[in-house]
Order: C-alpha cells, then structure tokens, then sequence
C-alpha cells in the first residue's frame, strides 16, 4: 500500500527523487507517469497502468464512446514508462510536467493514495486542498452514515 505525503523538488533534468519509503512498496524498476484528474500526475505500476487502459480502451465499441474517448486521449495516449535510475529517481516528461505546472527547482508535493503516487505542483495542491474542504467534510459525513448502516 502506497500512502504518505513527501514534499520534494524536481531537479534541472526532470527527475523527482521517489523516497525509499516508496520505492521498497513498489514492484518492479518503472512506473508509467500520465495526467491524472484535477492537476496532478499520476505514477502507476505498469501492471496497474495496464488494468486503467484495459478498462478505457477495450471496451465494445470504445472507439466510438465520446467519453471513452477522452479519457484515451487525456490519460492514455500521453502516458510514458519511466524507469528507476539508480538512486531511485525517475525522470517526469516535460509535457507532462508543464500539462500540470510543475517546474524544475520549485517545490512539488507526492502523495501516496493506496494503489499509485500523484504528483503535485505544491502550491496548487495546497490551492486544491483548501478549495475541496467542503467536499472533504461531506464525503467524511457520507462514510460516517455508511458506517452506521453496516452496524
């Protein structure tokens, strides 16, 4: 289980350091880096990348599902496998990077959420935490009365 938030910075190459905390979950020497929902990257296992497109692109008729479309051109199509460098750095794609702001040398945020990483430009991750609060306090209600029907 991937969890945790670990405030770093992208270096003048475009590498991002994945701490070792993170690295000793992961399986394998890549992970597959694409644009993930509101403004961040996603980083994903390639076999979990796999299941994601699987599911956007194999569907019946998906070529002709405008809003399966989308999400193949959104996530999909700009999605790249970069792998490990020896001390555990992975190189983010300039188009993906400039696609969310994250710049080199500026702060960037990288959040475990269970099953893969999303990489934030910090001060917009902070702007999106403090938008979403309302829905944060909502959907911990909504958990708070699922639970209660489990009793």
């Amino acid at each position: 289980m991937l969890t945790g938030e670990f405030y770093n910075t992208i270096d003048d190459k475009g590498r991002i350091l994945i701490p070792s905390r993170l690295r000793s979950a992961l399986e394998g020497e890549a992970l597959y880096v694409t644009r993930g929902l509101e403004t961040c990257l996603w980083l994903m296992l390639p076999s979990d990348f796999e299941k994601l497109k699987n599911t956007i692109i194999s569907g019946p008729g998906s070529m002709f599902d405008r809003k399966l479309r989308i999400l193949q051109r959104g996530m999909i199509a700009p999605a790249q496998l970069c792998e490990f460098d020896k001390v555990g750095r992975i190189n983010i794609p300039q188009s993906l990077r400039e696609s969310v702001g994250l710049s080199a040398k500026e702060e960037s945020v990288l959040l475990g959420t269970g099953n893969y990483l999303e990489l934030w430009n910090r001060a917009e991750y902070e702007r999106y935490l403090s938008q979403s609060m309302g829905e944060f306090l909502d959907a911990a209600q909504s958990l708070s009365e699922m639970i209660r029907e489990d009793l």
